[in-house]
């Protein structure tokens, strides 16, 4: 009979995003590179010596938890979005969030790096896939020379019924100009991937995503998206 193990893993920082809530997180990293997140240590971890030789890399890995997605029992298979969630694929050929470990995997561009800010060492990147507060275990630079693949194949992903198509973002300038400039260019790009459940498509539907401290209200026609409202939550 073989024994099951278990472990404990430290938490080293967390990511902090423009998203307090999954919904309309993009769905693969690096999709929305307007987009900027904080990877802030946690108290043992803010130390800038850990940080040295990084500012030589362009992109880095980020091994986080999905917090919001642990379930006590998992299965085999599920339905991916993107396949209109009306389809089942092995688990291990998904990046379905649930899975046995709640381990997720993301690769990102360094914007910058703080290492002496108010909160310690922080890392600003570009294009992050998390919500804010997420816990991350662990941080490792992307190597060009063997972790990139111009050959690799991807499976379901490349299906022409699950391919991205950009939609056209249309913002009264009354409403963009609630939002810096460069938040607005973000969710420029995230509404322009379709944030909606794929198996969701009523045109005179209003959805509501938190974003930025406010709350971004649109519907969907077509290949357009219009903001309707955006709304300070603070």
């Amino acid at each position: 009979m073989t024994e099951t193990q278990s472990y404990t893993y430290n938490i080293i920082a967390r990511m902090h995003t423009e998203f307090p809530s999954k919904f309309g997180i993009p769905r693969q990293s690096g999709m929305a590179t307007a987009l900027r997140g904080r990877i802030v240590f946690e108290p043992p971890y803010r130390n800038a010596e850990a940080l040295r030789g990084l500012e030589d890399f362009s992109h880095l890995w980020v091994v986080w938890d999905f917090s919001e997605a642990h379930v006590g029992e998992w299965h085999p298979t599920v339905r991916p979005p993107r396949l209109g969630g009306n389809r089942r694929m092995g688990v291990w050929a998904t990046r379905s969030p649930f899975r046995p470990n709640n381990i997720g995997l993301s690769s990102m561009r360094i914007h910058a790096i703080h290492l002496h800010s108010p909160e310690g060492p922080v890392i600003e990147v570009e294009g992050p896939d998390l919500m804010d507060g997420t816990p991350i275990l662990d941080i490792k630079p992307y190597l060009p020379y063997t972790d990139s693949h111009p050959d690799a194949t991807g499976g379901f992903t490349q299906q022409p019924d699950a391919q991205n198509h950009p939609l056209q973002v249309e913002i009264p300038p009354e409403l963009a100009s609630l939002l810096p400039t460069e938040k607005c260019d973000a969710l420029r790009q995230v509404l322009s991937f379709d944030p909606r459940p794929r198996y969701q498509d009523s045109p005179t539907r209003i959805y509501a995503m938190p974003f930025a401290r406010h709350e971004v209200k649109f519907r969907i026609e077509a290949d357009r998206v219009i903001v309707v409202a955006i709304l300070n939550v603070g």
